[in-house]
């Protein structure tokens, strides 16, 4: 398998990481109590950009993960996704209760001293945070699916689709099965990256992603598929938002998906013509603008709205998507700056992490 320029790959995390960004900004707004509601264009865009984001980041993971066991083992995978991905989940969702505890009188949850056991269990109860725990957990039981139980990479697509499902009923069903509901609902996507990684990653078929006439001919089918995942959540009372993703799951794996692909050929697209360099770069550095983007908008916001008086719902929105997304960047490079990467990740910084990031082995290091 030949392989070639990766910084697709950081585009399509950059484009992931500012629309969770904004979700997250957005909602965090609205429990506010702030006059979003004002303007219901920012809540379509909302629901219009959700559907893909989440399946994009598992899907792009699936992708390296043979790959990486190749290279490093299946023991050595699981304890260097303990050390990139589960120590921050554990170390800033602790960080977050608690701030939010501290500052109970501003914020918008309100968690109790038992609440760190959540993290633990019911790791939805802890904000964007239960992403890290359901990509651990997904990473680690594929893992062992694929490489200790021998089982085929579409047999493992089979398991998911049925997982999948299954999801959807205990939702509908208001089942809890704390943390693992969001394994069997991610799954899937996982094994999706996984399948089609040979073709993504093989050089010769790059000019088939890279071409504007494929870019074109995805968007028609993005745009209805995301207007129809508007549409039929915008008009539901019960589970609203949600209700395409775990009423209708099939239609929703059809969405994402297609979602997913415009995104990727976007990405492409964006690679070959070499312009918004700055978007690989928040690509590489996401999971560090993942962990801390709540805390620093969430103040933002606070200080924005308490103290200097301001209501207008647009400088909030900016102030905090451009605050929520610069703010960790600056974060992580003091941190390595004062030999403490530690807060971000136990991995060790073999090499600078560049956005000209192209070769394979720095995608798999980062």
């Amino acid at each position: 398998m030949q392989t070639a320029r990766l910084n697709w790959i950081y585009y399509a995390r950059g484009i992931a990481i500012i629309l969770v960004t904004y979700r997250h900004v957005f909602e965090g707004m609205k429990e506010s109590g702030l006059a979003v509601g004002d303007y219901p264009f920012l809540e379509y865009a909302n629901i219009f950009f959700y559907s893909f984001r989440m399946p994009l980041f598992f899907i792009i993971s699936g992708i390296f993960v043979a790959l990486s066991v190749q290279k490093r083992g299946v023991k050595k995978f699981i304890d260097t996704r303990a050390r990139s991905v589960l120590w921050p989940y554990f170390l800033w969702g602790f960080i977050q209760l608690t701030l939010q505890m501290a500052f109970s009188r501003y914020t918008n949850g309100q968690p109790t001293p038992g609440s760190y056991l959540n993290l633990f269990y019911l790791p939805r109860e802890i904000a964007q945070f239960w992403y890290l725990y359901a990509l651990f957990n997904v990473s680690v039981l594929y893992v062992f699916s694929r490489f200790v139980l021998k089982i085929n990479p579409y047999y493992n697509l089979v398991i998911g689709l049925i997982f999948f499902y299954f999801s959807s009923i205990v939702y509908q069903q208001s089942i809890n099965i704390w943390f693992l509901s969001d394994i069997l609902h991610y799954y899937i996507f996982f094994a999706i990256g996984d399948c089609v990684s040979r073709f993504l990653l093989d050089k010769n078929n790059y000019r088939f992603f890279e071409s504007g006439r494929m870019l074109l001919i995805m968007i028609v089918p993005f745009l209805l598929a995301q207007s129809y995942f508007l549409w039929q959540n915008l008009r539901q009372q019960i589970s609203k938002y949600m209700f395409v993703e775990y009423y209708q799951p099939f239609a929703f794996l059809v969405i994402a998906l297609t979602g997913g692909l415009f995104i990727i050929s976007l990405t492409f697209y964006l690679q070959k013509k070499n312009i918004l360099k700055w978007l690989p770069e928040l690509g590489v550095q996401s999971l560090y603008i993942y962990v801390a983007h709540v805390i620093v908008f969430a103040g933002v916001r606070i200080v924005l709205t308490n103290f200097v008086g301001i209501q207008n719902v647009f400088i909030i929105l900016f102030a905090c998507m451009l605050s929520g997304i610069l703010v960790p960047l600056l974060l992580y490079k003091l941190a390595v700056k004062m030999n403490m990467r530690w807060l971000f990740t136990l991995e060790k910084l073999k090499t600078p992490v560049s956005s000209n990031a192209s070769t394979l082995t720095q995608v798999l290091k980062s």
